[in-house]
């Protein structure tokens, strides 16, 4: 089910990929059911045949010469380069063909040049990278001065707005290898080397020769995939392919109008997972023209803090209530429990690897293997870990900007943010924060309800004070403003006097900076996302948020008398009339008088005084009801109990 997306006025096309589960499938020729793991293993067969192919033509063309012949996009006549990836390689006249005695189609070597054409392509930005880094190679490469950053940035294309982060991380790269080789690479393609290939199939390469899909007719849910497989590793004549049908149910987020194109499998184990591309459409984002914007700012403990400001037609801009937080304190707790726990592992794994050395018949070498196979396994739960947060705080900020009725969302660049000088373990957790997987997700969510989500520079939005841009004075809570701290942030303006969190304060700035900076938006080439690359300073003055007047609460009258008090106090109020029994009376309401017989502890000790005494020595137990709040206190005596103590002979 393929074509092309019938679009109204105002809508754009949105394309998104859902996953899915391959649980059985149906031999069409001979009608034999296979099951999950029947399935993986034919459908491995092809993905194996498949990646020798795409093996053998990256070891070929993995080269300074060959990268820049793609990445020209033109060919040797002159003529534009088509989009699709085995397309340009066959104009190119890279061929590819199966091992010998091995029989394929002509669709399984398109997957082939597909899936190699793509690595190719995406090696030429990392080789412009790694040239301009290596050509402007610093004298310290941990610090680089302010020249050599101005030279590194106009040898790099498109260096100008760069993070400074990934550039850093090149460099790392390549002062490792000259650590260990004595010299700096000469390339890309020596540092990094050939990449490895994926196990997967990507029918989008495909026609109806190889792969179909169809939706059901009575369940939009269902979905049949059609393919052809081998029925043995090596097939050596096209009677040893079979066509396929195998049954999919997809997940409730994909529309039900959605076009549907072929998947890419992936074979993970005794699994196959499908990786569903729909397309649909949604209301277009606009990159300009917002009143109404939700700022979301970062933090450590407090994941995301958001809230709305509205832009009115005089240029002032509001706040729209006092902002939420997302917190994920025990999921971020989890998460550095799982990391501590990883790094441990691995610490034990390359003491065994350094004892057991190349011995393979060292006792060490199964305790091991068993600790790659745990490394694994918790490398798979934080994966799924930052998965499923990122989800959820993007789905949180995204209901924040459809609650307050909001056509964009800003959001702080933090790419280039570093993680140094604050200790060991706060840098790992700032490294090891999911925020570029929150924004992806965000932007993802974001487009279904034609929201636009564009990224603003994040200097001083917490330094500054949202009301009047003056820095603020910042303490550790609102009752110690005299104790140095970061969290609370109190302006020192005296006109202003603005005070709160530190992170309320910054989404606050973010919101205004965007608002008043959204005619410098634009949409970066690479990756097709709204950015506003730099602050102007006549823009700047204008965010700030307009204060919000309250209601005159002055006293304008005398106060109006209220109604006496309905009953006097308690122990003014006379005992009620009760029968007589062994409780008595109340004695000035410390004894209860709603029931007959007090509990055994206050029928054996409470007297007169609402105190008791026990006989039995010191025994605190605690506070019994009727019979007084301290077991081990001691209370005096009554008067007639002592007078009769100082005369013995009274009673006689």
């Amino acid at each position: 089910m393929t074509g092309k997306l019938p679009l109204a006025e105002g809508e754009a096309s949105r394309t998104a990929c859902a996953r899915a589960l391959l649980r059985s499938g149906v031999d069409e020729e001979s009608g034999e059911v296979l099951s999950q793991a029947a399935l993986a293993q034919r459908i491995g067969w092809c993905a194996d045949l498949v990646a020798g192919m795409v093996s053998g033509l990256l070891a070929e063309r993995w080269n300074p010469a060959g990268v820049e012949v793609l990445a020209s996009g033109v060919d040797a006549s002159g003529r534009k380069l088509p989009p699709n990836a085995w397309m340009a390689l066959r104009r190119l006249g890279w061929t590819v063909a199966a091992p010998a005695g091995v029989r394929v189609n002509d669709r399984v070597v398109r997957m082939a040049q597909e899936q190699a054409g793509r690595a190719l392509r995406s090696a030429s930005w990392r080789a412009d990278l790694t040239a301009g880094v290596l050509a402007t190679w610093p004298a310290d490469p941990r610090k680089r001065t302010a020249q050599e950053w101005e030279q590194v940035r106009k040898a790099v294309p498109g260096g100008e707005h760069l993070p400074s982060s990934i550039i850093k991380s090149r460099t790392r790269q390549a002062a490792k290898f000259l650590a260990v080789n004595g010299r700096l690479p000469v390339d890309v393609f020596e540092l990094e080397g050939v990449p490895k290939v994926a196990r997967m199939l990507l029918l989008a390469a495909c026609d109806r020769q190889q792969a179909t899909i169809e939706r059901s007719d009575t369940d939009p849910r269902r979905v049949l995939l059609r393919l052809q497989l081998p029925t043995r590793p090596d097939p050596r004549a096209y009677a040893d392919w079979t066509w396929v049908a195998c049954p999919i149910m997809l997940p409730p987020t994909v529309p039900t109008g959605a076009v549907l194109h072929l998947p890419t499998l992936r074979v993970t184990g005794r699994q196959v997972r499908a990786d569903m591309a729909y397309s649909h459409p949604v209301p277009k984002a606009r990159r300009t023209g917002h009143t109404v914007a939700v700022g979301v700012d970062w933090g450590l403990n407090t994941l995301l803090s958001a809230g709305a400001l509205r832009l009115h037609e005089d240029g002032r801009i509001t706040a729209l209530g006092a902002g939420g937080q997302f917190r994920a304190a025990g999921i971020l707790a989890k998460q550095h429990r799982l990391r501590r726990l990883s790094e441990r592992l691995h610490a034990k794994a390359d003491h065994y690897q350094r004892l057991a050395g190349r011995d393979e018949r060292h006792h060490l070498v199964g305790k091991h293997e068993v600790l790659r196979a745990e490394i694994r396994h918790v490398s798979d739960r934080r994966t799924n870990l930052n998965v499923a947060l990122a989800w959820a705080a993007a789905r949180w900020a995204v209901d924040q900007a459809i609650a307050a009725a909001a056509s964009v969302i800003y959001v702080e660049d933090l790419r280039s943010l570093e993680a140094r000088g604050m200790g060991a373990t706060l840098n790992t957790r700032l490294s090891q924060q999911v925020r570029g997987q929150i924004v992806d997700r965000m932007r993802h969510l974001a487009a279904e309800a034609g929201i636009a989500v564009v990224t603003v520079p994040a200097r001083n939005t917490s330094k500054h004070c949202p009301q009047c841009l003056t820095p603020l004075r910042h303490c550790k809570a609102p009752d110690r403003p005299t104790t140095p701290g970061w969290k609370w942030a109190i302006c020192p303006h005296q006109s202003c006097r603005w005070q709160g969190d530190r992170d309320q304060g910054a989404w606050r700035r973010i919101a205004a900076r965007g608002l008043t900076h959204q005619a410098k938006t634009v949409i970066d080439k690479a990756s097709g996302h709204m950015v506003i690359r730099a602050v102007v300073d006549k823009l700047e003055t204008a965010a700030v948020i307009t204060k919000t007047r309250r209601a005159d609460r002055s006293k304008t009258g005398p106060t109006r008398r209220k109604a006496p008090r309905p009953a006097p106090r308690r122990r003014r109020a006379p005992s009620p009339t009760r029968p007589h029994g062994r409780a008595g009376k109340r004695p000035e309401g410390h004894a209860p008088t709603d029931r007959l017989r007090l509990r055994r502890a206050a029928h054996r000790h409470q007297g007169v005084n609402t105190i008791s005494t026990p006989t039995t020595g010191h025994r605190p137990r605690g506070a019994a009801l009727g019979a007084g709040f301290h077991f081990h206190a001691h209370a005096s005596p009554p008067r007639w109990k002592r007078s009769r103590k100082l005369n013995p002979t009274q009673d006689h």
